[in-house]
Parts: structure tokens; sequence; C-alpha cells
């Protein structure tokens, strides 16, 4: 990490996007509780997450757009947009305004799904290929580091000043971010046009994604992983009950708990990816997070908080391996669409894992699906590692290497 740290671009852009990210996990609660407080409704609330994610159902549209334009003024007027759409907010005074709260959100996911690809297509242009595993790893600590702290902050300031003065807050971080990206002075390619129809063009990620083995293998893995991690979103408010036998504010308690294995799993990932390959590295990802997790059928404290330190260290291992894998396994010209499809191809699952966990812990015990979760991630962890060690072609958007890339393949015995 500190040889990336060593190029100015860098550190602007770690820096810029790290004040961003604080200003999204502070904003993202407070549009919910914010549209609770204004209606008394908890279904008015959990409809504001709905929304900031429905936008993702047309990633494909925002990568194929991604790829035909140039990324860091993309990047700096979509940052500029979403600020000045934040201000709407100032507007909100009663519950005949809770339009806007929606409108918002609904901007807010759209422009996540567009600074996604675009953010990960621009890092591949910045970066040497050797340091974008570090570049991700400090990305997820960061995230990591942040939902910490900035929840409270937006709670507080919230709760303090209203939901304007967040509003305002979150606006000037994108602006900061802006800022930031202006300051950066890596040249970017012209995109390169391509002589087919608009839905071959708009098909482009997913058929690359299904093309290219162990890209195909690690989302695919992943999609099927998240096929009931999302039962967990619902899962642990039955842990802290009926298994610690705590109030339901102690999931805080947790959260901080699977945030510090988070970090260390971040500081940790890069190192790991260059040892492993990224295919594997996920999957010890995975395997670390089923052993975590399955602690949630035990009723014992001590036991529960070391398993969730330890599913965070994985979520982190697995999140640097997934990201670093569609960035060095696809060509520049690629890059948004790919990581569109990927994204579209694991959130759809996690989505739907969500809304089947809320439904089925009513009916069912939840150690019972505590233990098919943890039985299915680790599954998929087996079928990643067990895959044989492979060492890609280069892409298209590098010159041909002498040797095996070290972050794709694992060192000789």
């Amino acid at each position: 990490m500190r040889q990336l740290l060593r190029i100015r671009d860098a550190r602007v852009f770690l820096l810029g996007s790290a004040v961003s990210m604080l200003g999204d996990s502070a904003m993202f609660l407070v549009l919910g509780i914010w549209a609770k407080a204004l209606t008394d409704s908890n279904a008015a609330a959990g409809l504001v997450f709905f929304v900031l994610v429905l936008p993702s159902l047309c990633s494909p549209l925002a990568g194929l757009f991604v790829d035909r334009v140039r990324k860091r003024p993309l990047l700096i007027a979509t940052n500029c947009l979403i600020g000045l759409a934040l201000l709407l907010l100032l507007l909100v005074h009663d519950r005949g305004d809770l339009w806007l709260i929606y409108l918002v959100a609904g901007l807010y996911g759209t422009s996540g799904v567009v600074l996604f690809s675009a953010r990960s297509a621009f890092m591949t242009v910045m970066l040497p290929r050797e340091l974008l595993g570090d570049a991700n790893a400090i990305f997820s600590s960061v995230r990591e580091g942040l939902r910490l702290l900035s929840p409270l902050v937006g709670a507080g300031l919230y709760a303090a000043f209203g939901g304007g003065v967040v509003a305002v807050a979150d606006s000037a971080t994108f602006a900061v971010f802006a800022l930031a990206l202006t300051l950066v002075r890596t040249p970017e390619p012209k995109p390169s046009r391509e002589d087919h129809t608009f839905l071959t063009e708009l098909a482009a990620g997913v058929r690359h994604v299904f093309a290219t083995l162990p890209l195909r293998q690690i989302i695919l893995a992943t999609g099927a992983c998240l096929l009931v991690v999302g039962f967990s979103e619902t899962l642990i408010f039955a842990v802290v009950d009926s298994g610690l036998h705590r109030p339901p504010a102690f999931l805080g308690v947790l959260e901080s708990l699977q945030g510090a294995g988070a970090i260390f799993g971040g500081l940790t990932a890069a190192t790991a990816l260059r040892r492993f390959g990224d295919v594997r590295i996920t999957g010890v990802g995975m395997a670390l997070f089923a052993a975590g997790d399955g602690t949630f059928a035990a009723s014992s404290l001590p036991l529960v908080g070391a398993g969730i330190v330890v599913a965070g260290f994985g979520i982190s291992w697995l999140i640097v391996g997934f990201m670093t894998a569609i960035q060095l396994r696809t060509p520049q010209r690629l890059q948004g669409r790919v990581a569109s499809a990927a994204n579209t191809l694991v959130s759809t699952p996690q989505t739907v894992s969500i809304a089947l966990g809320a439904a089925l812990v009513s009916v069912v015990d939840y150690r019972v699906l505590v233990g098919v979760m943890a039985a299915v991630v680790c599954a998929c962890a087996v079928y990643l590692l067990t895959r044989p060690a492979e060492t890609p072609a280069p892409t298209a958007a590098t010159p041909p290497a002498p040797s095996a890339d070290p972050l794709l393949s694992p060192p000789p015995p």
C-alpha cells in the first residue's frame, strides 16, 4: 500500500472517495429516518431503501454509457449533479413533501450505479494493474471503518439540526470528490467506438463474464452465496433477541465487531491476493464468512462476537477478490459493462434472499436458516478453492507480461 500511496493521483482519488463514502453512509440512514418521522410508517421508511436499490436494474445501460465516454469527466459531472439534487431535500417540511425524499433516493441510487462502474473503470486507467488489489483493499477498509462512525454522525446531525443540514453536508462531500477529480492529472484515452448493434454492445459485459472462466466462476459463486447471505439481514435480529437475549440496540455492538473484522481484513487482503490469486482469495473469504456466521446458531456471546469478527474479515477478502478480478480480467473497452453485469448478477440474488429471509424467519427456526446459510456459502467456497489455478491471458488494456501476473495466480510451490 505504501507504493500505491506514493502515487499523487491515487492519494487524491482515494481521499476524495473516502469523503464521499462518509456522506453516503450517513445519508442512507437519514433518508429512512426522515420518512419514518414524517409518516410514522415503517413501510414508508422501508420504501426509501427499495427506491435506492431499484436503479440497479438499469446497471447494464449504465455500464454501456460508461464505456462510451471518458470516465473522469463523467465522474465529475455525476458527483456535481447528485450534489445539487440533494439540495431538493431543503424543500421537505411535512408529510406532503415525502415524494421529494423518494425522488432524491431514486436519483441517489441512479448516480450510485453510474459511479460504481465509472470509478472501477477509471481505476484501471489511473493505476498500474499490480496495485489495483491494494486500492480495492483500501476502499474496503475505509468503507467498513466509516460504517462504525458515519451512521452515528448522520443520525446525530438529523436529531440536532434536521434532515436539511445532513443533505447540505452530504452535498458538500460530493463537491469534495468532484474537486479531487479535477486535480487528477492521469491522461485518459478516448474510448473506442464499436461497430455493433445496440443490443450486442449492451450484452457484451455479460458475454465477457461467461466467456472468461475464472471471472465466471467468481461471479456465479458469489451470486449463489448471496442468494442465502441476505438471510442474515433478518436473522441477526433473532440472534440478538432469542439467542443472546439482548435488546435490539445491541445490534450496534455486533455491527461494530463486524466492522472491526472487515477493517483488518481489508488491510491484509492485498497481500493475500498476491499470494493466493483472485479465485482463491474469494473462496477463502466465503469460507471465513461461513465459519463466522455459523456461530449465529449459538447462544454464547463470546462465540457469536468472535464469529462476527471472522465473518467481517471474510467479507473484505471476498469483496477485494471480486472487484480486482473484474478489473484485471476485463479489457479497457468493456470495464463499465462488465462491472455493471457483475453487479446485477450478484445484487439480484441478494435482494431476493433478503425478502426470502424476512418471510422464512417467521415460520422456520432461525438456527435452521443459519445452518442452511452456512452450508450453502461453504459449498460455494469449496467450489472456488478446488478450481485449478489458471494464468489468464493479458487483457487488451495491458501489454503482455513475460511471466504470470502475481495478482491472479498463486506462486508455484
